[in-house]
């Protein structure tokens, strides 16, 4: 697990009217403060990474579809450095994922249809000085068993080393 990074299984409330599920609460330890709260569609096939944040936290959700996010550290004070980590969530798995600053992200979604995610960063868009640093999706990556080769966002294999 990549330092700082959570996972909170989120608990679905079924009933014969539809369900309900909590994404967010202001009492649970994964809140800090609220930036603001949006949503992104990504298509199917379509990759969205690599990108880090020097200030903003990000707590994710996928409301709609099923979603893949890789998460790469690289941050030199980091034990174990060039750690990758998948979390598999969506409407058949709520999760809420939180991701620290510096901590590489991408997203793709694993349904043939819109995959929608929300966040809750804390802290606001800035159009003018945007807290988004970003890479290509084929970057290569050093991984931590010391191999290098860029991230396998889709399908593969289950005796492929890098996930």
């Amino acid at each position: 697990m990549i330092d700082g990074v959570v996972i909170r299984e989120l608990i679905t409330h079924v009933d014969e009217h539809g369900y309900l599920f909590e994404m967010l609460r202001a009492d649970w330890p994964e809140f800090r403060k609220f930036g603001q709260a949006y949503v992104s569609v990504t298509y199917p096939g379509i990759i969205k990474g690599w990108h880090f944040h020097r200030l903003q936290t990000d707590l994710f959700i996928v409301a709609r579809g099923m979603a893949k996010i890789a998460l790469y550290d690289d941050r030199p004070d980091s034990r174990p450095r060039h750690e990758l980590m998948e979390v598999v969530m969506g409407e058949r798995r709520q999760r809420l994922l939180v991701i620290p600053p510096f901590v590489l992200h991408g997203v793709v979604a694993l349904d043939n249809e819109p995959m929608m995610l929300i966040n809750f960063p804390d802290y606001l868009y800035n159009a003018k000085a945007p807290d988004e640093n970003r890479m290509p999706y084929d970057k290569p990556l050093r991984y931590a068993d010391g191999t290098e080769g860029a991230y396998r966002w889709v399908q593969r294999t289950e005796d492929e080393k890098h996930k």
